[in-house]
């Protein structure tokens, strides 16, 4: 009986130690089980990041090559339907409603009007509208600068245009400045005379600039097209090419022009 008695308290205090074993054990796997869930969720916030970088890239790819398009489309249908504007309500008058034919009857019209200019008799009719809009004390400053502005883009009017895109130190040393050579003029001193090119530089795109007396010698004048100076300046230096050449200074205007074209 004695044995049974030692036999029944022994159990009962294995059970007692057995107990907080367990339940230490049962502590200890529910302290260790969340440390899972923070690398989960570390990994969670990576892949969103990633994700995030990798959309906001492929989105702002997509606004840059989508950006150009959509202004040319823009401004394309925006330019249709303002020269389709001058005939349309004529045709709208006679019964005619057919998109874009306004627009074609402007085109007509602006190529006729450019080869009866380029007759004798369009000269002499041009020549007279403007005797008669010389006159007039505030027409005629917006008449002059507007024809000087389409007058530089023109290769017919050379006697006015940009005759050549020039570069030019200005204003520090190791500083240059991008313009346009518009006249040559000859400078005469007690000590002899001096052949300056007339350069003028845009400051605010084409219509507002200075104009600076520079010795020929002193002018470098790159391989670029009066058009290709006047979109580099118009685009603020964004259409510029990463090099430029120098044509020989020492070449009468034809010859360069000529070598240009070869």
């Amino acid at each position: 009986m004695g044995d049974d008695k030692s036999t029944i308290v022994m159990g009962s205090r294995d059970l007692e130690l057995l107990i907080p074993v367990a339940d230490s054990v049962h502590d200890d796997s529910s302290k260790h089980s969340p440390s899972f869930a923070p690398s989960h969720h570390s990994g969670r916030e990576t892949f969103y990041k990633v994700f995030q970088s990798w959309a906001s890239k492929k989105f702002m790819t997509g606004c840059v090559i989508l950006f150009p398009i959509a202004i040319t489309f823009y401004v394309t249908w925006w330019f249709i339907h303002f020269v389709d504007g001058f005939f349309s309500p004529i045709f709208l008058q006679l019964g005619i409603n057919v998109f874009g034919l306004g627009f074609v009857t402007s085109i007509t019209f602006i190529f006729v009007i450019g080869v009866f200019m380029s007759s004798w008799l369009g000269a002499s009719v041009l020549g007279l509208g403007e005797w008669f809009i010389k006159r007039m004390p505030f027409v005629r400053h917006i008449y002059n600068a507007s024809k000087q502005i389409s007058s530089a883009i023109s290769r017919d009017q050379s006697s006015q245009a940009f005759k050549e895109v020039a570069i030019i130190k200005h204003p520090r040393i190791g500083e240059y400045a991008f313009g346009f050579i518009t006249s040559s003029v000859t400078l005469q001193t007690f000590s002899g005379e001096e052949e300056l090119c007339c350069v003028y530089i845009p400051t605010n795109h084409l219509y507002i600039g200075d104009i600076f007396l520079i010795n020929t010698q002193d002018v470098i004048r790159p391989n670029l097209s009066v058009r290709e100076g006047i979109e580099i300046v118009v685009s603020g230096g964004m259409s510029m090419p990463q090099m430029l050449t120098t044509i020989d200074t020492q070449l009468p205007p034809l010859e360069r022009s000529r070598s240009d074209i070869t």
